[in-house]
């Protein structure tokens, strides 16, 4: 008996037959066939799509800006540590004390 591989589809493949399906130019059926793709799994990436949809629009511009000024600040602190590391080695190798 042989194994039957399954397909796998891409993300751009899956975006656009089930924005096909939300269009309504079609039926369901018309665009499995069209595609190869049998109809209830077109109808689960057209509902994966409007649930997903309303999640684009959710982030708001502040809380981007927070995390930025957040990832800096992180990133300072650690050149700061790095150079410091730096400083007391070189003091450590050429004999200075202060």
């Amino acid at each position: 008996m042989q194994k039957v591989k399954r397909k796998t589809y891409t993300a751009q493949f899956k975006a656009k037959v089930g924005l096909e399906a939300i269009r309504g130019i079609q039926t369901v059926n018309e665009i499995g066939l069209a595609y190869g793709v049998h109809p209830v799994q077109v109808n689960l990436w057209k509902k994966e799509i409007q649930v997903q949809s309303g999640l684009l629009f959710e982030t708001k511009r502040g809380k981007k800006k927070e995390a930025d000024e957040q990832a800096s600040t992180e990133r300072l602190y650690g050149e700061i540590g790095k150079l410091k590391m730096e400083l007391d080695w070189l003091k450590k190798k050429s004999g200075l004390s202060l």
